[in-house]
């Protein structure tokens, strides 16, 4: 059983800058893949980014390539999202996700993750 808590999530202009952080209870936290997703009112939970065990592969959805960072402190059991030019459409209730794994990957669907967290406001103003 792995618990995520997300945190970090607010309001911010649009341009600005925020960083995500979701703690893990996980007692080896290095045999799970982790991913960020993101839903926005009246829409379906859209993929943001993922990262292997190690964080040696990193995946983003388009609409956040070059502009979102994600990360993991393996020691801090942390995984983060660096977020950048933030745009008012990134507005969304933002979930980490977990799934253990035996390869060295990246999980991208939404069905594949075992384990959310309960979620972090974004909100973006323009």
């Amino acid at each position: 059983q792995v618990q995520l808590v997300e945190s970090g999530g607010e309001l911010v202009q649009a341009g600005g800058s925020l960083r995500l952080s979701c703690a893990a209870s996980a007692r080896t936290f290095t045999n799970y893949a982790l991913g960020w997703f993101r839903q926005a009112p009246g829409k379906e939970r859209e993929f943001v980014a993922a990262i292997s065990r190690s964080g040696t592969y990193t995946y983003y959805g388009d609409s956040v390539k070059g502009r979102f960072t994600i990360s993991r402190d393996n020691a801090k059991n942390t995984v983060y999202l660096q977020m950048n030019s933030l745009k008012p459409e990134d507005t969304a209730v933002y979930y980490c996700a977990a799934q253990p794994l035996f390869r060295e990957t990246v999980v991208l669907g939404f069905g594949q993750y075992e384990y959310w967290g309960q979620g972090t406001q974004v909100t973006v103003s323009s």
